[in-house]
């Protein structure tokens, strides 16, 4: 009876890890505490090879199928300059030259947040937002290099460039200033204003084609968003699509856990339902002499049911209240890595727990009712 219980309280303990697992990852992928900005948005583009030097272009076709997937949130196109340029410093200690180029995204896919990022002709200047990765490269590689002094992204943000757009017309300039970093996107985002007026002054022929856009995924551990890209030929950065990878371990951990827990319930229940029978068996003769007597078969599955479904109860609670301590000092530990899930179980965890309770007083009451009465 003993092990039986034991076996009883494994499972039960087993099947409630499993729903906990999964409320738990549920829990990180939507709690906005938990949000990685850098997981959630997607720049893609078609995978280049020699077979597409000239073909990169994102037909609207494709890009109506990428929007109306169940991974799916929003889609936002990056537009690129198609205009020559390039940017300056204007200060003799920070000597710096370099042709470059922009794109454009809209405002809800950059995760640089700055009210002056827009622009008009009258403007003061240009606002620029930069890679992260940019920075890091001047600070720990051109720097190093040029005998240049490092800088931070404060006193990056207080310089004054000079940037110069070509056209027809003979070289513009105007100042630029850096407004932002961005963990996101790796290019340089100026307002989509000034990409519209340097297309228009360059007089470039402007086909509207796009060749990247941005995606941002309610889900970026489906793995569904592998299987797209790689059925389109489409590519991003893999590694923000790392959840992907511990999605597939977490639901085998879960699929294991909760198979096992289910099969040692369903052995637990035949266990406990041999040893009702044994112990009603060995009872026998006491129990035909006691209904002989004038006792009520009902009266005797009650006592019964009072001597055998405590104990299942106890299993069920001893499971619960180890599932509890293991989620709070979970949470603890969590904490401490900057992730946080809830401190108690989840309500799934807890009818679980309720409907299991139920379904051992159901399997409990008819194995005695069938024993008594047979």
């Amino acid at each position: 009876m003993i092990t039986s219980r034991i076996g009883l309280g494994i499972a039960v303990f087993l099947l409630l890890t499993a729903i906990q697992i999964q409320s738990n990852y549920h829990f990180l992928l939507n709690s906005s505490n938990n949000k990685d900005s850098i997981a959630d948005f997607l720049v893609i583009n078609k995978i280049l090879d020699n077979n597409n030097l000239s073909n990169t272009k994102l037909d609207q076709d494709l890009i109506n199928e990428i929007a109306k997937q169940p991974f799916t949130e929003s889609v936002g196109i990056l537009t690129p300059s198609r205009f020559k340029a390039s940017i300056q410093s204007i200060s003799d200690r920070f000597p710096f030259y370099t042709d470059i180029s922009f794109e454009s995204v809209p405002s809800d896919f950059i995760d640089v947040k700055n009210d002056q990022f827009s622009w008009d002709p009258n403007a003061a200047y240009v606002p620029v937002i930069v890679p992260n990765m940019f920075l890091d490269i001047y600070n720990f590689q051109f720097s190093i290099s040029q005998n240049l002094p490092q800088l931070t992204p404060a006193i990056v943000k207080m310089i004054v460039f000079k940037l110069t757009v070509y056209g027809k017309n003979g070289p513009i300039s105007f100042n630029a200033k850096i407004v932002g970093l961005s963990d996101r996107i790796s290019s340089m985002l100026v307002p989509v204003e000034f990409i519209r007026w340097g297309n228009n002054y360059a007089e470039t022929k402007s086909n509207n084609e796009v060749s990247r856009l941005v995606l941002k995924t309610n889900d970026p551990s489906n793995a569904a968003i592998v299987s797209f890209l790689k059925k389109y030929n489409l590519s991003t950065n893999t590694e923000k699509l790392r959840y992907s990878k511990y999605r597939k371990v977490i639901d085998a951990v879960v699929a294991i856990a909760g198979l096992t827990g289910i099969l040692m319930l369903v052995f637990a229940l035949i266990i406990f339902t041999l040893f009702i029978q044994l112990t009603i068996s060995n009872c026998k003769q006491e129990i035909i002499l006691l209904i002989t007597l004038g006792a009520a078969p009902k009266q005797l599955s009650k006592f019964l049911l009072r001597q055998f479904y405590p104990g299942n109860l106890l299993s069920i609670g001893s499971a619960t209240l180890l599932l509890i301590l293991l989620q709070y000092g979970l949470k603890i530990f969590l904490e401490k890595q900057l992730i946080f899930i809830p401190s108690a179980i989840s309500w799934i965890t807890l009818i679980t727990v309720g409907a299991l309770s139920f379904l051992l007083w159901i399997v409990t009451k008819k194995a005695i009712q069938k024993h008594i009465n047979a």
